[in-house]
């Protein structure tokens, strides 16, 4: 077999990858990694991660989605949508009014202060987004970006 070497650790130790390099999903998990990392130091200010942003982006988008559509469109499951919206409502960034039509859902909605805070976060999310795709130009980012689209189906 092939051995492919990559680039040495931190360290400087260098190490035998064997296949992990031609691997797609050991691929994405390091660039899954790195640019979770450059998210989280970008918005460090904001106290948010991204999987928050995605829901404070979505709730924004369609004011009034309750929690189980919610849920639907990030892909997750209820309980752990139950557990971000707590969170984000304990921080005075989102709010559940009842829905008349159905006692047992809520309509969420950002209040101001969560519009404020996803305002200013757009703005550190589109520099890092530049930061991470500095060196792709733009035909290479809408092609990696329909790639992984591919991928995720």
């Amino acid at each position: 077999m092939n051995n492919v070497k990559i680039s040495p650790s931190p360290a400087g130790d260098d190490y035998d990858y064997d296949l992990l390099p031609g691997l797609i999903g050991y691929n994405l998990r390091r660039a899954q990694t790195a640019v979770f990392q450059n998210f989280s130091e970008s918005l460090k200010d904001c106290n948010i991660t991204p999987g928050q942003f995605g829901v404070l982006v979505l709730i924004q988008a369609n004011s009034g989605l309750n929690q189980t559509r919610l849920g639907k469109a990030l892909g997750i499951d209820r309980s752990t949508v139950v557990g971000v919206i707590d969170r984000l409502e304990k921080r005075g960034l989102v709010e559940r009014a009842p829905v008349p039509a159905d006692r047992r859902s809520y309509a969420l909605c950002l209040s101001d202060q969560g519009v404020t805070l996803l305002q200013h976060a757009r703005s550190l999310v589109e520099a890092h987004e530049r930061r991470i795709a500095q060196d792709l130009n733009p035909a290479e980012q809408k092609q990696l970006k329909a790639l992984l689209s591919r991928l995720s189906r």
